[in-house]
């Protein structure tokens, strides 16, 4: 993970300053051209074919295969009888998910069958291409448009440019959230008109993303790289904070990216859909998943699962559907056997609420100012479920994993922490309470960062401490998104 990290630093990240140069130019011109729409969204694709040209011009002929392939099954989807529509939609799918398998899965499935019956030989038979940064999520965003033309859920649209324009609009592009057409490609087809309002809230979104990622994150990521780099130099006491701190680093720095691009959207009259909602304020694992990733756990839901019977089958039926969907989504984030191990383990987490009709117990959040007793249990409860599963998906290998877990109980976890820098550490801790503060207290607003105080004086107060935390925080050399390399 850390060494993809550094080949992936070099392009365009939110937290760059070649981004902050970026956007207010990209922002003046488009609105610029808010009479003329075609023209308008010609720049947008222009803008983001820039913005993901940053890290290698040559994904940009992937980008753009992808996209016309997609809009060209479309036209046909929408111009053929269901028999032969149903073949160019799969047509469609078999060529974008054999590029995204040769680029994302090719050399894994070579060299386990080096290991297997060459003797773990796999020179001459391993690619090592370089994974374009976001393919999976532009990917799924331009299959579930193909997907949803067959299915009769919109009209296949003859706006190359409007289409070009939502799969690769440049704030969701490399980590989403993952778009429906359905949603995100009629904005593109009609006229855009600026609102203050949204755009305000855009900018305050934005700004509680960077403190997700740039205070919490990427603070978080020193203690978590160091401990997770030689787990048996440290006690089980120090494992178990830094597998804490993983499990608020990724979630900082995945939920910061969907906050920042939302908010980048709004910024340009686009709504995105939500990624997050708060999800380790859940009371169990379904309600987790309906909470984090919310885009892709919806997508593999209309896409796969239900399209397989959903849990209207036999049980058994229900066992299967349940570990498809959730090794397809430990896989979808990448070739390692960890990723399918972390799907696995939260399939069997899952299984028993779905078999016994427990899943769909907390659809809402905590109404209470407070939670319970034993909501306050139920959420701790989830919370070292879901810690155990990041430390999976963290681990470079299985056995890494399970070393790990089992250094937590055999290595003193008794023990005080070895912490070397307390002080840095105590601001960490700091910055993960004001975190966890604003979103119970945002919990059931539109995002984590909606309601503020009507103070002017101490809104202010509220921007400019962010300011001064990111500032603060920020590191020598920008440290990229944990979703990137996906």
């Amino acid at each position: 993970m850390c060494n993809f990290a550094k080949k992936i630093g070099e392009g365009m990240l939110f937290n760059s300053f070649e981004f902050l140069f970026f956007l207010p130019i990209v922002f003046v011109c488009y609105w610029f051209l808010r009479r003329w729409r075609t023209t308008q969204n010609l720049f947008v694709v222009i803008a983001s074919y820039v913005f993901y040209g940053w890290w290698d011009w040559r994904f940009l002929l992937l980008i753009a295969f992808t996209s016309l392939c997609s809009y060209g099954s479309g036209i046909a989807i929408g111009r053929s009888p269901q028999k032969s529509g149903k073949i160019l939609m799969w047509a469609n799918i078999m060529v974008n998910l054999a590029i995204l398998g040769l680029f994302k899965y090719y050399d894994f499935f070579a060299q386990s069958f080096a290991d297997a019956f060459l003797g773990g030989n796999s020179d001459d038979i391993l690619l090592h291409w370089v994974l374009p940064v976001g393919i999976s999520f532009y990917t799924f965003q331009a299959l579930s448009y193909s997907i949803d033309v067959y299915r009769h859920k919109l009209e296949p649209t003859k706006d190359v440019i409007a289409f070009f324009a939502y799969v690769s609009f440049f704030p969701q592009l490399v980590a989403g959230p993952i778009e429906r057409a359905t949603s995100l490609l009629p904005q593109f087809e009609r006229e855009r008109h600026f609102n203050y309002a949204f755009a305000v809230d855009g900018l305050r979104q934005m700004l509680w993303g960077f403190f997700k990622k740039m205070v919490v994150a990427d603070s978080c990521a020193v203690y978590v790289d160091l401990v997770f780099a030689n787990p048996s130099d440290y006690n089980g006491a120090t494992l178990l904070v830094a597998a804490v701190l993983f499990t608020i680093q990724i979630y900082g720095d995945f939920s910061g990216y969907s906050d920042i691009a939302i908010g980048c959207a709004k910024l340009f009259g686009i709504e995105l859909r939500r990624n997050f909602n708060v999800p380790y304020f859940s009371r169990d694992i379904a309600e987790f998943w309906r909470r984090w990733h919310i885009s892709l756990t919806t997508w593999f839901r209309d896409y796969v699962y239900i399209p397989m019977g959903g849990s209207r089958v036999s049980k058994p039926r229900i066992v299967l559907n349940t570990f498809v969907i959730f090794l397809l989504s430990g896989f979808w984030h990448g070739a390692n056997w960890t990723f399918l191990a972390w799907g696995a383990y939260h399939a069997l987490l899952f299984l028993p609420l779905i078999l016994l009709g427990r899943n769909r117990r907390h659809t809402d959040g905590v109404s209470r100012s407070l939670p319970s007793l034993r909501e306050c249990l139920q959420m701790m409860l989830t919370f070292l479920f879901a810690t155990v599963g990041w430390v999976i998906f963290r681990a470079e290998s299985i056995d890494a994993a399970w070393n790990f877990l089992k250094g937590i109980v055999t290595q003193g976890l008794l023990q005080a922490p070895m912490i070397t820098h307390p002080r840095d550490l105590m601001i960490v801790l700091l910055s993960i309470v004001i975190l966890f503060v604003v979103e119970w207290v945002n919990r059931n607003a539109s995002h984590e960062f909606a309601l503020q105080p009507r103070n002017r004086v101490v809104r202010w107060m509220g921007y400019l401490l962010l300011l001064f935390l990111i500032g603060a925080f920020m590191q020598t050399n920008e440290m990229p998104f944990i979703y990137f390399q996906f």
